[in-house]
């Protein structure tokens, strides 16, 4: 079921891809419109402006003289005088055509022209007059057929109320959680991109515009819908006074009205009061004058008379001084629609706000093609993805996800191929039943906003105000979406994180948190997976690019062993350039097996042909492929990730990799490949991985804790190089493999360290020996007061090692030395670190 939020969501987009055109070029004609007198006083002198004489201006009746002496026939219908001897008097006219022929006849086209003040002389037409016609036909009814009686009224009258709906929606949909602070509406952070920038300059600007588009369209449904004027009318108890011509000659049969008497009637009327300008309007033979108070702010500061063309008898007298409010706003509807009611700054302030229309509408469309996109990627998973086996009702493994936009969804499905038997579901349909009954779940959820859920996921957000029921037998992992470029990074999360821990739920790894599109962040959590015992042979689900590196040295570090083979493996960056800090990683894009290869071949029948093979190479080989196999469906291989053990700056990134095997009885994808695969002095496909949350401390002086086992050691080493290059705070090694007379790894390098102080204590666990601590976990637990005291120091540990066993059995035996509180607050502050694989 859609909530209020998620229903006006989708609205609101709908429209905005509908009416936002529309809005758009509304708001730039409208910007135009406004400051149009001014515009064409600037690019008129000599027509619009005048350079004043030594002549004083006409008398007004003297000035109507000689303006119909110029142009016979000619039918005024409206006169504009300006106080300003500098300003052009304006008339608007037709020409009767049948008079000029001495006929009666019909008025022609209106037109409008300027008139020099002084001598009465039409000065010709402006330029620009025929572009702003058209401006102003664009805003008023987009230049459609039918004018305002026609299609295009409707549409305008529609975008008005469309834009009301945007303002107030909106103002909904990015209400912050903190509304008191004044930076949540009004700031805007331009260092934000892509999308989030986007978002941004949305939400923000249309908090700053808001009043002036709820003002704007309010006054722009005057003109559109004639119930909505006469409603507004009626509240404000404002009615307009009809006026009509001479009793038994109304409208066209009126006869034309005498301009001249008219004037000389409002000379008087008015006492001769001087004005800022004068507007005479004629309308059915009724003179409408409008008489601008000097000062007054807008062309509605007027007083506002009505007389009889024919006779001059006042018929109207409504004082600017004596109008009620109601009245004032009903007579002034168009000047505050344009801003000018609240002078000059008023009318600025609302052309700005016009022009940033556009804004909206190019960055509406541009979130809702991110959007689509998101929905397509999404479409694509839904479309590969086979038939579910696992009922989401039985499932012992669900992969629950809050999505905003889609790629939540979309990772929390791919996961759920992934991983055996696994279901994914909404979070909503996450409560207290089925999480007590489920053995692991997997959370991918998004943080959207400012630090708050996605809308389908408030519900949860709303059970997780309470406490978590009793978890001790479930297993969880969460992978928390989010922007850097917010304030609280993926903050929901790692609410449910917390969540989950407090109900006494184990975490199977560290919550991943995801920028954006982070390639690594994802193709991390893909790897997590693998090691938790998901499916492999699927290729990587944000593909980087590679590059080329070259393999230096292979090295077997642990002949005799009863455990697998575990090699030192050397790289260097084939253009000579390459950069990575301690704890960082390198993925490397591994080839198949030859023996692999020829097996499939042989499975399928294909051709062996070296471009083929090759293509094999690089490709999952599935395992059920039979005769008539098109190739055209293969995938390419997903990369593999390795600790780097040495130091960026001498150029060469060492590994420590223990070749597996497959269920094959082949060697393993990328430990075949660099172990065996791969000759040396070959290109290998690789790049690095930057992994700062295991980086060395800023301040070298800081104590670090380092704990693993087996190949983790690479991960550690980094840091003991570090240390070694650099100086620093005491440092502890707690290590743990099989047995000492084969599987010490850098023994001698280990040993040199110690007899320098570069590492201050720690222990090594046997598994096989038979004597001392036989894990790391014991000799972790052995050292607890030291550890203890070093962590009150300030230290910083560092976790590297296998997820299965290792990471689970460290954890506990700090959560048993330190308590789970300071524990938990050492993750958040970044003093709890892991890489586990």
């Amino acid at each position: 079921m859609l909530s209020t939020r998620n229903i006006l969501f989708q609205i609101h987009w709908f429209l905005g891809i509908t009416a936002g055109l529309v809005l758009a070029v509304m708001g730039v004609t409208g910007a135009l419109i406004s400051f149009e007198g001014e515009i064409l006083a600037a690019i008129n002198p000599g027509v619009v402006t005048v350079t004043p004489g030594k002549t004083p201006p006409l008398p007004t009746p003297v000035l109507i003289e000689r303006i119909t002496a110029q142009v016979p026939g000619i039918r005024i219908g409206r006169l504009i005088v300006d106080s300003d001897p500098q300003r052009a008097a304006t008339v608007t006219y037709s020409v009767d055509k049948g008079r000029k022929a001495g006929k009666k006849g019909k008025g022609g086209e209106r037109q409008r022209r300027f008139v020099d003040p002084a001598t009465g002389r039409i000065l010709g037409e402006a330029r620009g007059e025929g572009f702003f016609e058209t401006v102003e036909n664009l805003h008023r009814w987009l230049a459609l057929p039918g004018h305002g009686n026609g299609i295009g009224r409707q549409l305008t009258g529609f975008a008005a109320l469309s834009l009301i709906f945007f303002a107030l929606s909106g103002l909904y949909l990015r209400w912050p959680r903190r509304p008191l602070d004044w930076r949540n509406w009004l700031v805007l952070d331009l260092r934000k991109t892509g999308r989030n920038l986007y978002r941004a300059l949305h939400a923000v600007i249309g908090g700053w515009v808001l009043v002036f588009y709820l003002i704007s369209a309010g006054t722009g449904l005057w003109w559109s819908y004639g119930w909505y004027r006469d409603g507004v009318k009626y509240l404000l108890g404002a009615e307009r006074a009809a006026v009509h011509g001479p009793k038994g000659k109304p409208g066209k049969d009126a006869p034309p009205a005498d301009l001249p008497l008219a004037w000389a009637s409002f000379a008087r009327a008015t006492a001769g009061r001087s004005y800022e300008q004068v507007t005479a309007t004629v309308r059915d033979g009724t003179v409408q004058f409008r008489a601008k108070l000097p000062g007054g702010r807008h062309d509605r500061v007027s007083d506002e008379l009505s007389i009889d063309g024919a006779t001059g008898k006042v018929v109207t007298d409504q004082r600017y001084a004596a109008r009620p409010l109601g009245q004032d706003i009903v007579t002034s509807v168009y000047e505050i629609h344009r801003g000018a009611y609240f002078g000059l700054i008023g009318r600025i302030l609302m052309t700005l706000a016009s022009l940033t229309m556009p804004l909206f509408t190019i960055t509406g469309f541009l979130l809702y093609f991110a959007r689509r996109r998101r929905k397509a990627a999404l479409g694509e998973v839904l479309a590969e993805a086979p038939p579910t086996t696992a009922s989401t009702e039985n499932a012992t493994t669900l992969v629950a996800y809050a999505s905003q936009t889609g790629t939540a969804e979309r990772i929390a499905r791919l996961t759920a191929q992934v991983l055996p038997d696994a279901a994914a579901v909404p979070i909503t349909e996450l409560d207290a039943d089925r999480l007590v009954k489920i053995r692991q779940l997997f959370v991918v959820a998004s943080t959207y906003g400012e630090g708050e859920p996605p809308d389908s996921a408030r519900g949860f957000a709303r059970t997780m105000a309470d406490a978590p029921p009793a978890l001790p037998d479930l297993r969880y992992a969460v992978l928390a979406l989010g922007d850097r470029e917010y304030q609280d990074f993926c903050a929901f999360g790692h609410q449910i994180d917390r969540w989950l821990h407090a109900g006494g739920a184990e975490r199977l790894f560290d919550a991943i948190e995801l920028d954006g599109d982070d390639a690594d962040a994802q193709r991390l959590w893909q790897q997590q997976l693998a090691s938790l015992g998901g499916r492999t042979d699927q290729p990587d689900w944000a593909p980087a690019p590679m590059r080329d590196w070259r393999l230096v040295e292979r090295r077997l570090l642990n002949p005799g062993s009863s455990g697998g083979p575990t090699w030192h493996i050397a790289l260097e960056p084939a253009d000579g350039h390459a950069d990575w800090a301690a704890g960082d990683i390198l993925e490397i894009l591994p080839k198949q097996d030859e023996r692999r290869v020829t097996a499939f071949l042989d499975a399928t029948g294909l051709p062996d042909t070296s471009a083929l093979r090759e293509r094999l190479r690089t490709s999952i080989l599935p395992g059920d492929a039979g005769p008539g196999f098109d190739p055209d469906t293969l995938r390419p291989l997903a990369h593999r990730e390795y600790s780097i053990a040495s130091l960026g700056v001498g150029g060469r990134a060492e590994l420590i990799v223990r070749l597996c095997e497959a269920e094959d009885g082949l060697p393993g994808l990328g430990s075949g490949w660099l172990c065996e695969g791969a000759p040396l002095g070959s290109i290998v496909c690789g790049r690095v991985h930057a992994n700062p949350a295991f980086h060395s401390p800023a301040d070298a002086a800081t104590p670090i804790v380092l704990i693993g086992n087996g190949t983790g050691l690479a991960g550690l080493l980094g840091h003991l190089r570090q240390r070694a290059a650099t100086g620093g705070g005491p440092a502890w090694l707690f290590w743990g493999e099989r047995h000492p007379d084969a599987d010490d790894y850098h023994a001698a390098e280990r040993r040199a360290y110690a007899e320098a102080r570069v590492l201050t204590g720690g222990a090594t666990a046997w598994s096989r020996l038979g004597t001392g601590p036989r894990y790391v976990q014991d000799a972790v637990a052995e050292a607890a007061e030291a550890i203890r005291d070093a962590v009150a120091g300030g230290a910083i540990l560092y976790v590297c090692g296998s997820l299965k066993g290792m990471a689970g059995d460290v954890h506990r035996t700090l959560t048993g030395i330190l308590g789970d509180d300071q524990l938990e607050e050492m993750a958040a502050t970044g003093r709890y670190r892991r890489d586990i694989y």
